[in-house]
């Protein structure tokens, strides 16, 4: 690590982030952060802090931050959704070998709507996706 901090600084938050231009060329030696934007990844949105016009090189670092983080979130929804596999495999294995009836009593009803209705959005996906490709 080179102990140099970048220029930027994004605060993540729901929807986007808050964009900071940092400062270590101060005479206090101090770190600040002047926040000069904030972002709507959802909507591709930035808005300026204030009155302030962000620069040309500004502008292009927040969009090329904004393309990494929409990529960042696909791979996180796609790897929840495997993890979500895993989970449902090992929830059968503790079905079938460990729980009480009690724990199947308290659970049943639930696991076996949200499965009913992930079964049948998946169906009509394919479904849908079997007449398109006609």
């Amino acid at each position: 690590m080179s102990g140099q901090l970048p220029d930027f600084y994004f605060r993540v938050r729901e929807n986007g982030a808050l964009v900071f231009r940092v400062d270590t060329e101060n005479r206090q030696r101090r770190i600040e952060m002047d926040q000069i934007a904030s972002v709507n990844i959802r909507n591709g949105e930035i808005k300026p802090q204030g009155d302030r016009e962000l620069s040309e090189h500004e502008l292009e670092v927040i969009q090329d931050w904004m393309t990494e983080r929409t990529a960042l979130l696909a791979e996180r929804d796609i790897d929840d959704i495997y993890r979500a596999v895993d989970y449902l495999n090992l929830t059968t294995q503790w079905a079938q070998a460990k729980a009480s009836d009690e724990q199947l009593e308290a659970v049943t009803d639930d696991l076996l709507l949200a499965m009913h209705d992930l079964r049948s959005v998946l169906v009509r996906k394919k479904a849908d996706r079997l007449l398109k490709g006609r």
